[in-house]
């Protein structure tokens, strides 16, 4: 499966989330698209990016943020490099928590209103 049509999965079940509880761990998404290992959280990881590409070059908030390392945390390190080298969040990793969870309110809100 491709980086294209993973991503295409995952964005369907990140819309499918739930408002009160839109979260869901790196893991978790993998077991849910039926990924078996090895490198399965790579390959997750990749089409995250990949759907981060597409929302940023389309102006819509990165689905992407959805996605923690473990319950009640925040995206995988690679999230915040992406996020900075697409222009979307502050250099300063200090503003990323805030940046991050500016960027989940968004996405929440475009959730809502589909």
């Amino acid at each position: 499966m491709t980086d294209t049509v993973l991503a295409a999965r995952i964005r369907e079940i990140l819309a499918r989330r739930n408002p009160a509880d839109p979260f869901i761990t790196y893991q978790a998404l993998a077991s849910e698209l039926g990924l078996q290992p090895t490198g399965t959280i790579q390959r997750v990881a990749a089409a995250l990016e990949h759907t981060m590409r597409e929302d940023v070059a389309a102006g819509r908030p990165m689905i992407a943020t959805l996605v923690i390392s473990r319950a009640g945390d925040m995206p995988r390190r690679g999230f915040f490099d992406l996020a900075v080298e697409l222009g979307r969040f502050p250099e300063d990793p200090r503003q990323h928590r805030a940046a991050w969870q500016a960027e989940c309110a968004a996405v929440r809100g475009t959730l809502d209103g589909a």
